[in-house]
């Protein structure tokens, strides 16, 4: 490597001419990479927007393609583009996230982040409890459960898979509810205080059926969060939150800055 500033001629919707090494003398990988980056947090690359293919940017660039592959490879897998095989590459759509002990609403989460939240409701229907389900949700085998399964979507992009069991004695109007205009969750809330959770999150992949809700290919992982809340010692609902790795994070902080 010699140094050498790495130079992006003037093009519509790209910044004046400026190097790729302005960090340093970088490996060319990490310079290309920087300057992405720079495109994206300064909204000069929006979400969806079509990035310079490989051959593209070899000749903007001046390095390798295997450089330009290595860059497009990394930014893809930390979540910053999405590679559409035989369509190109296009900025990734910013994730969702969410507080990692918290239990908050989702469409809260997506309009603070200046996005619209929507929901379909697949399913909304009272179930015979089955030997794990009863046991999950502390009732007996064969008590009635309501069932409910919902996508949750920011603008139009499906983010979460909601599919919750309630306990009809603790939520006895839950299948009246309209919950395209309120969530569950929130509903939940109104009726009587959480008192305590549980969360536990595991990387899946979707099923099939899962996979086509979320509008992802099949093998893209998925973050799992399974959620159980209690008020006092009943338990309310345990409901199974399905997110693409791709358009989601969980967050977490705890104690304060010494």
């Amino acid at each position: 490597m010699t140094g050498e500033a790495i130079k992006v001629p003037r093009q519509s919707a790209q910044p004046t001419v400026e190097t790729l090494n302005e960090q340093g003398p970088a490996p060319r990988y990490l310079q290309l990479k920087q300057f992405i980056c720079r495109q994206i947090d300064s909204g000069v690359w929006p979400p969806h927007h079509r990035v310079p293919s490989e051959n593209e940017l070899v000749d903007l660039s001046g390095v390798s393609r295997m450089t330009v592959n290595r860059a497009l490879r990394e930014l893809t897998a930390e979540g910053r583009l999405v590679r559409m095989q035989g369509v190109g590459t296009f900025v990734a759509e910013p994730k969702s996230h969410s507080p990692l002990l918290a239990v908050n609403n989702i469409a809260d989460e997506i309009s603070e982040h200046g996005h619209r939240h929507r929901a379909e409701v697949k399913l909304l229907r009272e179930e015979l409890a089955g030997p794990e389900r009863a046991l999950s949700m502390g009732v007996q085998e064969r008590e009635n459960l309501f069932h409910s399964l919902i996508v949750h979507y920011q603008d139009n992009v499906p983010v979460q898979i909601e599919d919750r069991f309630v306990n009809p004695a603790l939520a006895p109007h839950y299948l009246e509810q309209d919950f395209t205009q309120l969530t569950p969750n929130a509903y939940l809330q109104r009726l009587s205080p959480l008192t305590s959770g549980e969360h536990v999150v595991e990387a899946v992949t979707a099923t099939p059926e899962e996979a086509q809700l979320l509008h992802i290919a099949r093998t893209e992982p998925c973050l799992l969060i399974r959620r159980r809340t209690w008020t006092g010692k009943r338990i309310v609902s345990v409901a199974r939150l399905l997110h693409p790795g791709s358009r989601h994070r969980l967050e977490g902080r705890f104690g304060e800055p010494a």
